[in-house]
């Protein structure tokens, strides 16, 4: 019991997240999208595919031990 509030509080916060239209800074978005050549992006490393775990799972997958 008390299951009717609880879906009706959910459906409640669905529908205002559904139909909430926040104001849009479309100059800042531009910004964002365009970018500008005096911001670079963080580099990322790959992981690379021989690492140690690689080999200890390889190890007992085999039943090497």
């Amino acid at each position: 019991m008390g299951r009717g509030r609880a879906k009706a509080k959910q459906t409640k916060v669905a529908r205002e997240l559904k139909y909430y239209s926040p104001d849009t800074d479309l100059s800042s978005l531009e910004r964002e999208l365009h970018g500008s050549s005096s911001t670079s992006l963080p580099s990322t490393r790959v992981a690379e595919s021989g690492t140690d775990e690689d080999d200890d799972y390889d190890k007992w997958a085999s039943g090497r031990r």
